[in-house]
């Protein structure tokens, strides 16, 4: 997905040198600070410049914040730089996916993947995605107190066991649901500790509660997958399409593949978007110019009716909504590369082995790129008269050949969702600030809850 705004502030070339960062510990390096409040420590390196040197424990890290050098580590990722090793917790619950596989592992299950969520695919779900927010609207009257993040949790996962599963009970839903929460939970505990240092052999209360997790989700997908294969009848659901797909060799993927592509897909269908969601009515809420202007679009595109796909390309406020709150809140908020042999960025070497790191959360907000950063304004994504942003300053779902495939997946179902229900309701949350922790996407510190008021 690109910003479509324009061309990129500055064509000249910014030249760049490695300056040092924080003070670290014997073998901690900065791990402590890091831990403490990732985001707040990512902030701190820019304010040291735009390549920084830090460590993550005994591992020599440069961080980047400059556009044309985080375009350079994601469209460079796969010749010179390599996917890092990510902590045993990532890995139990992810396994192998298009996400962590490299390589020749990597091209492979993409063209395996990728089919499965093209514009075309989307198109097919999109009925779903809007049939299932309807289902929720007609449950909420006016005057109602609701708690957001659970209520959007709820619907995205009902749009994504019906669109990658297949399946219609609230009890695929619920039990995939927990036990993704709980996973989530201690993925992020894990890479901000002293748990992203330990082998993998090394016991912790929170290594159980993740492969305990993880058995559910196996269990669940395994169910669900031997009930398509016995089915025998085609399906238009996500893993029907997985299952039948098939390399240039004329290989399937293995049941155990098919499991880490299926929660892979289930996380960038439903964790993804619930966290969006809910910083969307959060922002829309203390924003009355923008939910007006919302509102206008949605009266004059949809009228009385409910949106369908062709109405997502009319939508372009909705989108620009969407866009903005994926700019101050991020759902992935940090991407990470290791160094092949020859790895330049920015015209400065890096030696082989050296972690490079950027963050959506500081480079979208950095004033250099948006004007007013941290002001909600959709009507900066307005394609003829919005501000001109530079490419990979707006990357919430990564860039280059290893961009989400989920993307316009993502999108659809979030503008949609938005659609059907502000176009019947206004959402006031609760007074008071909601901070973001960051974890395997960045989530609300707390409930967010609000009265639901009919427009």
């Amino acid at each position: 997905m690109s910003t479509e705004t324009g061309p990129a502030i500055d064509a000249e070339p910014r030249s760049h040198r490695i300056v040092p960062g924080p003070k670290g510990l014997p073998f901690l390096g900065n791990l402590p600070q890091f831990g403490k409040n990732p985001l707040a420590f990512f902030e701190r390196l820019r304010s040291h410049g735009d390549m920084v040197d830090w460590r993550f424990g005994p591992n020599s890290c440069v961080y980047i914040a400059d556009p044309d050098c985080i375009g350079e580590l994601l469209t460079e990722t796969e010749r010179s730089f390599d996917q890092p090793a990510l902590g045993i917790a990532f890995r139990t619950v992810m396994g192998n996916g298009v996400v962590v596989a490299r390589g020749t592992d990597w091209r492979r299950k993409r063209s395996l993947v990728q089919p499965s969520v093209r514009p075309k695919q989307v198109r097919s779900y999109a009925a779903t995605m809007a049939s299932s927010t309807v289902e929720l609207a007609d449950t909420w009257s006016g005057g109602e107190r609701i708690d957001i993040k659970r209520e959007m949790a709820a619907l995205t996962q009902r749009i994504a066991v019906r669109t990658i599963f297949g399946v219609d009970t609230a009890a695929d839903a619920e039990a995939m649901g927990r036990a993704m929460d709980v996973a989530q939970q201690e993925i992020g505990k894990e890479f901000a500790g002293i748990g992203a240092l330990l082998p993998d052999w090394v016991p912790t209360p929170g290594r159980a509660r993740i492969k305990k997790a993880a058995a559910v989700i196996d269990a669940e997908v395994g169910r669900v997958v031997a009930r398509h294969r016995d089915g025998g009848d085609e399906r238009p659901d996500l893993l029907s399409r997985l299952l039948t797909a098939v390399d240039e060799t004329g290989e399937r993927l293995t049941d155990r593949e098919i499991r880490d592509e299926t929660v892979t897909l289930y996380i960038g269908g439903h964790e993804t978007t619930s966290s969006t969601l809910v910083w969307a009515w959060y922002l829309l809420a203390r924003n009355p110019r923008a939910r007006a202007a919302l509102a206008e679009e949605l009266d004059r595109v949809l009228g009385d009716r409910e949106p369908g796909f062709d109405d997502y390309a009319r939508l372009t406020y909705t989108q620009s909504v969407v866009k903005e709150t994926l700019r101050l809140y991020p759902t992935i908020w940090l991407v990470t590369g290791v160094a092949k042999a020859d790895a330049r960025i920015g015209g400065v070497p890096m030696p082989e082995g050296t972690r490079v790191w950027t963050s959506q959360w500081v480079t979208q907000r950095d004033a250099r790129w948006f004007p007013e950063p941290e002001e909600f304004r959709p009507e900066r994504w307005d394609p003829e008269a919005g501000d001109s942003i530079a490419e990979y300053a707006w990357f919430p779902f990564g860039g280059g050949p290893r961009v989400c495939l989920g993307t316009r997946f993502a999108m659809v179902e979030a503008v949609l969702i938005l659609a059907v229900l502000a176009r019947r309701f206004e959402l006031d949350v609760d007074p008071g600030v909601i901070e973001p922790v960051p974890s395997l996407t960045l989530q609300p510190d707390r409930d967010v809850m609000a009265t639901v008021r009919t427009r």
